[in-house]
């Protein structure tokens, strides 16, 4: 007679989630090793019970698969946990107060770099530019980043030590934004060409800094729920410092890491990525993508538009990109077999995104590439039903739209009410048949799926006539699972709780289909499980 089969962890009296279209619902899970050994009612999987399992009730919460971010930046994001904060300051007078706290504070840092700096700080009638903060800090450069990357402020010092004091010729879709009274750099610089030269000198961190903040960075995704996400960068060569954490078994967090394509990057260089995928294939560390910038953010104008800007007559934005060459990019990554991220903010850099993905699929035929487009801020009309004709995924974080129109948001005002009706449409592709995945941007926005999932429930739409985008907690939960997981190639393994599948999942502290849409956000994981092994747990 065989010996009787016991699981390791079963989590009972739950209210289980399981996104699996076979079996939507159950009471409890079993797993086993790292792999769920059944998925069903209570009663049935009693059995697997022994003397060493380790028995949860979960008091009629939600248990779910293991949260997918499809959008992040494991190493950036962590990096910046201990440097100047400035999310909460919400007017110049706080930032002014915020720089000098922290200047005061840490004497010792030769430069003063804040994060996560809001664009609606900045009242439409002022500016934050390098008198500004010269007052503030003047005898040590300064490097404020917005909250999404893609606008600097810097102080004169910080000018001077990059050599753009007085400006410099810059790429496509970048600007040193000059002041014509002067002839001298304000201190706003757009997009990488304008201000890496800045950047660049700034100390890197050291190999135990680097190490120590993404133990830091992977401990808070534990606390929300994250298992697995998709990373959009592979700046520094990280993908080799997380191999090195999964070598050593410190990876608590599963990550997907692309190779970055830059606008100089030839294209003999992309066999790197095709190398680079057989390189990384580990349980918790792959590789498999390239990732794009086709454009900047509509926020700083610098995003791509079929039209011009609302108020702004002949600005459309800028591309990094010619059509032209990113075709060529796309052709020869999917050529070597690999997926490609692009991001792509205003309708004309998706355009042109599709195009290129257009391209590649009448040079090479087609194939099963679910290449990508993050963040679709704006669509043009002619271009939604393009993503199911050609198979291509919709990327996209639900934080990042303005829940209303009186949020305090620039956005809606940068993109002009005649496009709204196709701005953040989520509802709107699904119902064109794209398949859809989410995530946050992190560190652009908080990390947190259920801030995710507040969002895409609650969202009004700003004007009346214009479609209502919101979407239902099932659909947002399988954007963050199954969907998810299918948008990295892995929904054999994960994604869904089914029996065999990985042992990756959450365990809430309420029933998330009784909470109201409005609460949704308050709701918290009580246990995260990576691999069969709890990473996070307050039960």
């Amino acid at each position: 007679m065989s010996p009787a089969i016991h699981a390791d962890t079963l989590i009972t009296n739950a209210a289980v989630f399981t996104a699996d279209p076979a079996n939507p619902s159950a009471e409890a899970v079993a797993v086993r090793g790292n792999r769920i050994l059944a998925v069903g009612r209570a009663a049935a999987l009693a059995d697997l019970r022994g003397p060493r399992t380790e028995v949860i009730d979960a008091g009629g919460c939600s248990l779910l698969p293991g949260l997918i971010d499809s959008h992040f930046h494991l190493l950036w994001g962590s990096l910046k946990l201990d440097k100047l904060r400035l999310e909460e300051a919400n007017d110049l007078d706080a930032i002014r107060a915020a720089i000098a706290a922290y200047a005061a504070a840490n004497p010792q840092r030769e430069w003063i770099e804040g994060v996560q700096l809001k664009y609606s700080a900045i009242p439409a009638d002022a500016r934050l530019d390098r008198w500004f903060l010269d007052a503030i800090v003047p005898d040590r450069p300064v490097y404020l980043t917005a909250f999404d990357g893609h606008t600097v402020w810097a102080n004169s010092e910080a000018l001077r030590r990059g050599g753009i004091l007085h400006g410099r010729q810059t790429p496509a879709g970048s600007e040193i934004v000059m002041d014509a009274a002067s002839g001298t750099a304000t201190g706003e610089l757009r997009e990488p060409g304008a201000f890496d030269p800045v950047r660049s000198l700034i100390p890197p961190p050291t190999d135990a800094e680097r190490r120590a903040a993404l133990h830091k960075g992977m401990a808070i995704c534990a606390r929300n729920g994250l298992t697995s996400v998709h990373n959009m960068d592979g700046w520094d060569n990280s993908i080799e410092l997380y191999a090195a954490l999964e070598d050593l078994g410190e990876m608590t967090l599963r990550i997907y890491v692309p190779f970055d394509i830059k606008p100089e990057t030839p294209l003999e260089k992309i066999a790197e990525a095709a190398q680079q995928k057989q390189r990384f294939q580990g349980s918790h560390v792959r590789a498999g993508a390239v990732k794009v910038f086709m454009d900047g953010v509509l926020e700083s104008y610098t995003a791509l538009m079929v039209d011009d800007y609302a108020g702004q007559p002949g600005n459309r934005g800028g591309a990094l990109y010619t059509a032209e060459h990113f075709s060529a990019i796309a052709a020869e990554a999917d050529r070597q077999g690999l997926q490609i991220f692009v991001h792509a903010c205003g309708d004309g850099a998706v355009r042109r995104t599709l195009d290129g993905y257009a391209h590649a699929l009448r040079a090479n035929g087609r194939r099963d590439s679910r290449h990508r487009v993050e963040h679709i801020e704006v669509i043009h009309p002619d271009d939604i039903a393009r993503f199911a004709e050609l198979g291509v995924l919709a990327s996209m974080q639900p934080a990042h739209c303005p829940p209303t129109l009186h949020s305090g948001d620039v956005w809606p005002s940068r993109a002009g009410a005649e496009r709204w009706r196709y701005s953040f449409a989520w509802q709107t592709l699904r119902a064109a048949g794209a398949r859809l995945a989410y995530g946050s941007d992190w560190p652009v926005v908080t990390m947190s799926p259920f801030a995710g999932l507040w969002c895409g429930m609650v969202r009004e739409p700003w004007q009346e006539g214009d479609p209502d985008q919101r979407l239902a907690l099932a659909d947002l939960l399988v954007g963050y699972t199954r969907d998810a997981a299918y948008a990295e190639f892995q929904e054999q393994e994960k994604g869904m709780l089914r029996q065999g599948m990985l042992a990756d999942l959450v365990l809430l502290d309420a029933d998330l289909f009784a909470v109201a849409p409005a609460e949704v956000d308050q709701v918290r994981p009580l246990l995260t499980m990576v691999d069969g092994r709890a990473v996070y747990r307050e039960i």
